[in-house]
């Protein structure tokens, strides 16, 4: 073979192969154009250079530089499309990157409002030394009306006010013992508490409750509670209104007013409404009274020598109120556009 000839299909395979080596598009190519080019056994250089020995003797050392350089050329763009596959090209990415620019922040998934309430209402009732609690929200009639001395005939206990599951053992009668519903109030809580423990007790329970509420602004068939329930000697209204006091100041700042109305609860005597003023409105946030004595003998405490509060607050009306958000059902709605705003 003359030089002439061999460095022709020289300059002709350098060519081919670092144009291929630029345009590869994914790492399977790469190593595909890698062994075509410069395999150790079957590689187009390889071929080329058996050819050398049929070159004159005198134009060998020629033939041996050219090829020197073809060798290198390929050698030098088979590192490049490396090191652009190794910096992300082989997912695709464009290899002019400039990785020192600012990068884009992904959307990613965060807290729900309630949860973040939840979870606020929590830190501030333990700084004041109330632990949680939790409880099933599948309860029995004894938890949810008997022991938090609701009767029989009270309307609270009406099929229609509450989510009675249908059962075997309720198949004659809703109120029956066998009966099951989902808990209309976290107060089953506090007797769950209480019969497995003596005072002093100082316990909170956030989670959720079930009403048959038509839907609007204020209201929603599932909504959260946080019931608390201190148990001691000596415990008084004076308290009660303390800690409901410092709990607001704390939550929604210390310019929120706050006030105590006159109520009536089969479980608290005597009871009272809590209101928050709201956007020049007071809106009720929950209720709360002394313990029943009649509660206190359903677990085997003696009311004369105890004492104790409870109260129970609702969590999105908390949540409302600090955000300023007017529709309950805004919270439940699933809409990301308002989600992300908290």
């Amino acid at each position: 073979m003359s030089l002439q000839n061999f460095l022709t299909a020289l300059d002709s395979l350098k060519r081919e192969a670092i144009d291929t080596l630029q345009s590869v598009a994914d790492a399977e190519a790469l190593e595909a154009a890698r062994v075509k080019y410069a395999g150790q056994k079957k590689g187009a250089l390889k071929d080329v250079q058996k050819l050398m020995g049929s070159v004159a003797s005198e134009d060998r050392k020629t033939a041996g530089m050219g090829f020197n350089e073809a060798k290198n050329a390929i050698a030098d763009a088979l590192q490049a499309a490396t090191d652009r596959f190794s910096q992300g090209g082989a997912s695709g990415a464009d290899p002019t990157f400039d990785p020192s620019l600012p990068g884009v922040r992904p959307r990613i998934g965060h807290v729900h409002p309630i949860t973040q309430t939840i979870t606020h209402l929590t830190e501030i009732m333990g700084r004041m030394g109330f632990e949680a609690a939790e409880g099933p929200e599948v309860e029995d009639p004894h938890h949810n009306f008997v022991a938090l001395n609701i009767p029989e005939d009270h309307p609270a206990r009406d099929p229609l006010d509450n989510f009675y599951l249908a059962t075997a053992q309720a198949a004659e009668k809703s109120n029956t013992e066998g009966s099951r519903l989902l808990r209309s109030q976290t107060s089953t809580v506090q007797i769950r508490v209480m019969e497995n423990k003596q005072p002093p007790i100082r316990v909170i329970s956030l989670g959720r409750v079930y009403r048959p509420d038509d839907p609007d602004a204020t209201h929603f068939p599932m909504f959260h509670q946080m019931e608390g329930l201190l148990v001691d000697k000596h415990v008084t209204m004076a308290n009660l209104k303390t800690v409901l006091r410092v709990f607001a100041t704390n939550y929604l700042g210390d310019d929120v007013q706050i006030r105590f109305r006159p109520s009536f609860f089969p479980f608290t005597e005597p009871s009272v409404e809590v209101d928050f003023l709201w956007d020049g409105q007071w809106i009720e946030f929950g209720g709360a009274g002394m313990v029943d004595p009649n509660v206190f003998k359903a677990v085997g405490y003696d009311p004369d020598q105890v004492s104790g509060f409870a109260f129970g607050l609702g969590v999105e009306r908390l949540c409302m109120r600090r955000h300023g958000i007017k529709d309950i059902r805004d919270l439940y709605s699933g809409d990301m556009r308002f989600l992300s705003q908290f």
